[in-house]
């Protein structure tokens, strides 16, 4: 190499400026010495004449092209990895030893061998973004992770596009969130799937003169016009079963109760949304006796009595409806047992769960077979 070209380039780092830059860009992982002492990286190059400080200089590869660690050692490699990747970025005026687009995004592992992304650390810009999650990718797959949570919030709804062309996939979405997902392994993702069902519940409310507790839905398919049944809805994110079916009388009907068992359940599948459903029915003790009327949802509610109720045409007609009656007539004749519920802790979970199940005792008068 022809020394003097080498003096007269532009693109030439004395020596002596190298300790500036290794107290200005080192870290705890990383020296700019190191960068400089590895004679493998293809497009340094370095010279020394007699009576000359040596010098460093670099080719230039195309513009905006970054130079990665494909000449470095493993262990170098660790370290770049480690200090957020040091890179080169050369395009003759903004050339930049440090790429901070390079960075990976902060995450941490989850017990599965898989990695969540950090949602509160997320850059704005989906740029700077788009940058960030590629080379995160591909250090995750050298670290053999398996699959990748990312949840983006509302006010960064602008990064999923960005996400989906990169190959993330569509998980669930809430209110104030969608979630995507990238399996990182060759095969079948087998990353856990959206919730498959939802759940609904039915109060069967009777009082001391043997009447129940029924309602008319403002808004029913023209088949259902006219029939009075018992309250039902879905319950709500984190609430239990029993609680659920307490508060939806209270809200259609204005009547407290006491919950006293699960006595059957149904399972049904393609339903809203294309999810399963699960009904439980219920039976409730009616703590008070009058009636308000919810009516956003209710067209009206009363108290009804038991042999009118169940001979409705369209409860006769309808073999699941009048097996429901049928359980719950049987319940009340202490014919039939229903699951009562119990607060149990695990160590599996390290939680107290609702456990449903059926306690037969010779002492209970109120549940024999």
């Amino acid at each position: 190499m022809d020394c003097r070209s080498s003096f007269l380039s532009s693109k030439s780092m004395p020596m002596s400026e190298i300790p500036h830059f290794e107290r200005t860009y080192s870290t705890q992982f990383f020296s700019f010495r190191q960068l400089v002492d590895l004679k493998s990286t293809p497009t340094s190059k370095f010279c020394s004449c007699r009576g000359t400080s040596p010098r460093a200089s670099y080719s230039s590869p195309p513009n905006n092209t970054y130079v990665a660690k494909k000449g470095l050692s493993s262990v170098d490699q660790e370290k770049l990895g480690a200090a957020g990747n040091l890179l080169y970025q050369i395009n003759g005026t903004n050339s930049s030893l440090f790429s901070r687009n390079m960075r990976i995004l902060d995450a941490f592992d989850d017990e599965y061998g898989g990695v969540i992304v950090n949602s509160e650390r997320l850059p704005a810009n989906p740029n700077v973004f788009a940058s960030m999650l590629r080379f995160s990718v591909s250090h995750w797959k050298a670290k053999e992770k398996k699959g990748i949570w990312l949840k983006l919030p509302v006010d960064k709804s602008d990064l999923v596009p960005v996400a989906v062309k990169d190959g993330f996939e569509y998980h669930h979405a809430e209110k104030g969130y969608i979630m995507l997902t990238y399996w990182l392994p060759e095969g079948p993702s087998m990353l856990p799937a959206n919730a498959s069902h939802q759940v609904g519940v039915g109060g069967f409310v009777i009082n001391e003169n043997n009447e129940v507790l029924v309602v008319q839905e403002k808004y029913c398919a023209p088949a259902f016009v006219g029939l009075w049944k018992i309250p039902t809805g879905f319950i709500v994110e984190s609430e239990e079963i029993f609680t659920g079916a307490v508060r939806e009388v209270k809200e259609e009907t204005g009547i407290d109760t006491e919950f006293v068992e699960v006595v059957a359940f149904r399972h049904v599948h393609n339903m809203a949304f294309e999810k399963s459903d699960l009904f439980f029915i219920c039976t409730l003790k009616p703590l008070s006796t009058q009636i308000m009327v919810d009516d956003h949802e209710i067209q009206a509610a009363k108290w009804m009595p038991l042999v009118e109720f169940v001979e409705q045409p369209l409860i006769q007609d309808d073999i699941m409806f009048k097996k429901v009656i049928d359980i719950c007539i049987a319940r009340l004749g202490r014919r039939y047992c229903g699951l009562s519920v119990h607060q149990l802790a695990s160590r599996f979970d390290g939680k107290t769960s609702s456990l449903y199940y059926n306690v037969v005792d010779s002492q209970d008068t109120n549940c024999m077979v």
